[in-house]
């Protein structure tokens, strides 16, 4: 059976920790004399992330491991979100959806969200614009509330990728970007009591 990416995480075990990175490429050159800098911000932002499993025996470590070697290295992908917040801090309802093509930036213009409501997304909140090959992972940065209309203005890291569609769905419950691993190397560990430790590093795909 042909592999379809990007592939979903197994269910076993869980995963016992993951250390996310937002990468932010930023040039910045300095006056040999006055020390004066000059800093200019390029468009490069993206999510990285190093997973850590628990100790888990083989009946749910091959899970795991054949999960990984489908991925061929950082050829396929996987979807991932962090798993602390796939419900956000927000109140969240309504349905929201992208106001206004031709965004970009780090702000995002939205609607349909419960009108008048203060809180209706939280700082440290994640959306997710897009789906399946296409999902992108943002997270929030301040406190957001909608208007009498339904209407919030989301700040966002990243910047848009791209400009999505007006009236795209957001996606505030268990939200997630698409991502492969960092390298074409794969190990995993097995010790006298035939106890399996997995780690594994990601890169978001762009």
């Amino acid at each position: 059976m042909a592999i379809s990416y990007p592939l979903s995480l197994p269910t076993a075990a869980g995963i016992a920790k993951v250390r996310l990175t937002a990468n932010s490429i930023v040039g910045i050159s300095s006056s040999p004399f006055t020390a004066k800098q000059q800093v200019y911000k390029y468009p490069g932002q993206f999510w990285e992330a190093d997973i850590t499993l628990p100790p888990m025996k083989r009946v749910d470590a091959e899970y795991w491991i054949s999960f990984l070697l489908k991925l061929g290295g950082s050829y396929g992908t996987f979807l991932l979100g962090d798993p602390n917040a796939a419900t956000p801090r927000g109140v969240a309802t309504g349905t929201p959806l992208v106001n206004g093509a031709s965004q970009t930036g780090q702000e995002l213009v939205t609607d349909g969200w419960t009108t008048s409501t203060t809180g209706i997304l939280k700082a440290g909140d994640y959306i997710q614009l897009g789906s399946a090959s296409s999902a992108q992972l943002y997270k929030v940065l301040d406190d957001v509330n909608s208007n009498g209309s339904g209407q919030a203005t989301l700040t966002i890291y990243p910047d848009l990728r791209s400009s999505p569609s007006d009236n795209a769905t957001i996606t505030v419950s268990n939200a997630k970007g698409v991502f492969r691993l960092a390298n074409g190397q794969q190990a995993w560990d097995i010790n006298e009591a035939s106890i399996y430790g997995i780690t594994f590093p990601a890169r978001e795909a762009l």
